[in-house]
């Protein structure tokens, strides 16, 4: 099962009993403050959770999978994540 937006604010509103349009606006708050320090090419450290860290890839040679023609793939960033000790404890028992 995957863990959705709705599900977390499902999970803020009845573990902290806050009421639902409270929840909505934590979790966008915090996904949008995330978002932001990553477009500004800053890493985001969760301490226990992870690390979401910005990479920059290179040009490089691709394929066109339709047309099987050769091309070049700008360069760009992408958004890794790197998870904590804990998290990895956590999840192996």
């Amino acid at each position: 099962m995957t863990l959705t937006k709705s599900d977390i604010i499902d999970s803020i509103h009845h573990r902290l009993g806050l009421p639902k349009g409270k929840s909505i606006q934590v979790t966008e708050t915090l996904l949008e403050t995330m978002k932001r320090t990553l477009a500004s090419g800053e890493d985001v450290l969760v301490s226990g959770f992870g690390r979401f860290c910005v990479k920059n890839k290179e040009e490089r040679k691709g394929r066109n999978p339709q047309t099987g023609k050769d091309m070049m793939l700008g360069s760009r960033r992408v958004v890794t994540f790197r998870c904590s000790g804990v998290l990895r404890d956590k999840m192996n028992g």
